[in-house]
């Protein structure tokens, strides 16, 4: 069985005076890619930004690699190869797509591999290509989607979260976004995926969380999930 590359045990966050992260519990393990599910307001995002040192973390700890992360900042997870997508793309919206890739790449030295890890990413977005000079405030949802897709890429990550990926988003471009969530997974890269379109998430994932009310509610694998009536009638509107 593959090692566990990231670990959550226990975990409570505490968000704006409100319990947002009651005492939760999974795991990712290398080479996987696992979806949490669930409704808004559910606490997925509050999980993420806990995991990747955004938000403090009441109780609990979270482990990376063998080794608790709890405390650590966003800057020094990424140099370890912890890599997130927020919600909300967060691009840099006044500097050009190539700027905001190499932003993507600042904790790395070697310069010919970022030059090849750009023309990687222009391979696999082909549209940031044709746009390549253009400030990334005047693009649209979607473009600034992919943008935010590949900057996490420039980091070479072993682990890649993504957190509402699909949100907003025309139906073509979202069937482009799991296209690419696909191909980076393929590509070796272990990817945790919170996203409201459960069934498209499941469709793709190897295993599945629900989290409702700031717990894990259900668990298992992804297939067998997406043909569960009770996560059909609650998540998939069926």
């Amino acid at each position: 069985m593959s090692q566990t590359l990231l670990k959550v045990k226990g975990l409570k966050v505490a968000y704006g005076g409100i319990q947002a992260v009651k005492g939760v519990d999974f795991e990712v393990r290398e080479g996987e890619l696992v979806t949490l599910i669930g409704s808004n307001g559910a606490g997925k995002t509050t999980t993420m930004k806990a995991i990747t040192g955004l938000l403090p973390i009441n109780a609990g700890d979270i482990e990376y690699l063998g080794q608790s992360i709890r405390g650590r900042g966003p800057w020094d997870l990424v140099k370890q190869g912890l890599a997130m997508v927020p919600e909300g793309r967060g691009v840099f919206t006044r500097m050009t797509i190539t700027e905001n890739l190499q932003m993507g790449a600042h904790i790395r030295k070697d310069t010919a591999g970022i030059a090849q890890d750009i023309d990687k990413v222009f391979t696999i977005f082909p549209r940031l290509k044709e746009r390549r000079d253009q400030l990334a405030g005047t693009m649209s949802g979607g473009e600034q989607q992919m943008l935010a897709m590949g900057r996490a890429l420039m980091s070479r990550p072993k682990v890649l979260l993504m957190d509402e990926p699909s949100m907003g988003l025309s139906p073509i471009m979202v069937d482009k976004i799991f296209e690419v969530v696909k191909d980076v997974y393929a590509q070796g890269v272990t990817v945790l995926l919170v996203e409201q379109n459960a069934s498209r998430a499941l469709a793709i994932a190897d295993r599945g969380y629900v989290m409702d009310s700031g717990m894990i509610t259900m668990s298992g694998e992804a297939r067998q999930m997406l043909d569960d009536p009770k996560v059909r009638a609650a998540y998939l509107g069926e």
